[in-house]
């Protein structure tokens, strides 16, 4: 795994749109997921509700400008992706931007 500061991750957004399975709780406290406000969180509040692949939290248009409307309470899914890193290539492979 090579991780890059090169990677600006608010004009990419890949990995936040590559799989509706993939923004899934695990980590979280009762108390953080209570945060999230419910419009983002899938019915049946394993994770973040997606727009067919895409997070709903996720505003912007894919490899060119976005930005999580959560960002501050996102799910500890999203804060362990990192620039480079294995889930981040694949995302950004997915849609043509690696």
């Amino acid at each position: 795994m090579t991780l890059s500061t090169e990677l600006d991750c608010q004009a990419c957004g890949a990995c936040c749109s590559y799989s509706s399975e993939w923004p899934r709780f695990t980590t979280e406290s009762e108390e953080d997921l209570d945060l999230l406000p419910a419009q983002f969180v899938s019915a049946d509040q394993s994770g973040m509700r997606c727009d067919g692949e895409r997070c709903s939290a996720l505003s912007g248009t894919i490899g060119s400008k976005v930005s999580c409307v959560i960002y501050g309470l996102r799910p500890d899914v999203c804060r362990t992706c990192l620039p480079g890193d294995d889930a981040c290539s694949t995302a950004r492979k997915a849609f043509g931007l690696a």
